[in-house]
């Protein structure tokens, strides 16, 4: 029975590829919004999104949401919530979210006054006048968005970018949830080549190869309701088998490349610690004499924008070389290639058949597509 709602936020831009995923776990009444997706779930799809998900940030499990312009109703709105369904009396609660265009919006007073409403609710349903909060962790979420406010429980812990297989990086990582959307994007499934030039860490490469694997990306990593009483723990093993029976083992051709030889040392490492060694190679190698004799394959990159490695003047002598290098290529090819470069299609010197708005972080970017 799906009585639970889940909303999965996302990085700006990414809400349909996040919508579509869901989609495609067999989840319904999906609904797309700014930086976020709703949907409606049964326990046994908690796991499943934890596990699965490949662009969303994490799994929220919406307690409820009611109008708040003021503290009172704040309170009682969150006091009129079922916290006793999901926490237990030694349950921890802390509190964090936000607020937006609304009357309230001072974060902390918000913070104390959720807090208190669901020690109420608590401890009149248990018998207590305190609550030991010496338990599992419940993170509760609120968001206060025009005087509405959801009260949510975050399900995953550390956010689903965080796959388990990134222990060190390079300067300025690229987050793997928009590493996986942009290989998603490419409408990359395995079958043709897959190159990263600028691969630093090995991001870029590394989603390729799980996504070519149908491997699910939270494999190797735990989350938060894995301890909730609640929720049973065969759900999570379940889910965990579904996954496993969906992968794909095959050859494939995926490479990343940088001049940094401490960064592909990175890159392998994190290959490994992902289970993808065997089918990503990683080379010290220089994007500006890039070649491939294949008739047709992927580019999928995120080279240096200026602002944040490289001087802007250095930037753009690098997206001219590598301009030039990737002409050579067969028309095969196709590139997709992110920055936030004000002039990238000039000094690159070609104008992109597409481009989509992505965030990197905060920094705005386009992904520029060359089909």
């Amino acid at each position: 029975m799906k009585d639970l709602q889940l909303v999965i936020p996302t990085l700006f831009g990414l809400e349909g590829l996040a919508a579509d995923e869901l989609r495609r776990l067999g989840l319904e009444e999906v609904r797309a919004e700014n930086g976020r997706v709703f949907c409606a779930a049964a326990p046994v799809d908690i796991p499943r999104a934890n596990l699965n998900l490949r662009t969303g940030e994490r799994v929220l499990l919406v307690l409820g949401s009611f109008h708040a312009a003021d503290f009172e109703a704040l309170f009682e709105g969150t006091r009129a919530l079922p916290w006793e369904r999901f926490l237990p009396k030694d349950g921890a609660f802390p509190v964090k979210g936000y607020c937006l265009n609304s009357a309230l919006h001072a974060v902390p007073a918000c913070q104390s006054i959720v807090n208190k409403a669901v020690a109420r609710r608590l401890g009149d349903h248990y018998g207590l006048e305190t609550l030991p909060e010496t338990g599992v962790r419940y993170q509760i979420q609120f968001s206060i968005f025009k005087d509405q406010a959801t009260l949510m429980l975050d399900t995953t812990g550390p956010g689903l970018y965080k796959r388990g297989y990134r222990a060190v990086g390079v300067a300025a990582p690229l987050r793997e949830t928009l590493a996986a959307a942009m290989v998603m994007l490419s409408r990359y499934h395995g079958k043709d080549p897959f190159c990263d030039p600028f691969c630093g860490s090995g991001t870029i490469p590394i989603e390729a190869a799980l996504i070519a694997k149908n491997q699910a990306p939270g494999l190797n990593r735990t989350f938060a309701a894995q301890k909730w009483r609640w929720l049973d723990s065969r759900c999570w093993l379940e889910a965990a088998e579904e996954a496993m029976d969906r992968e794909y083992h095959g050859a494939y051709d995926i490479w990343g490349g940088d001049v940094s030889p401490a960064a592909i040392e990175i890159a392998r490492d994190n290959a490994a610690k992902a289970g993808v060694e065997d089918v990503v190679r990683f080379d010290v190698a220089d994007a500006g004499v890039f070649r491939r004799t294949e008739p047709y394959g992927r580019i999928v990159t995120n080279p240096p924008y200026g602002e944040r490695m490289l001087e802007k003047q250095a930037a753009e002598g690098l997206y001219r070389t590598f301009g030039q290098a990737v002409k050579a290529l067969p028309p095969g090819w196709r590139q997709f290639i992110l920055s936030s470069h004000t002039e990238f299609e000039r000094t690159f010197g070609q104008t992109a058949s597409k481009k989509r708005k992505l965030y990197n972080g905060m920094i705005k970017c386009d992904l520029f597509q060359y089909l």
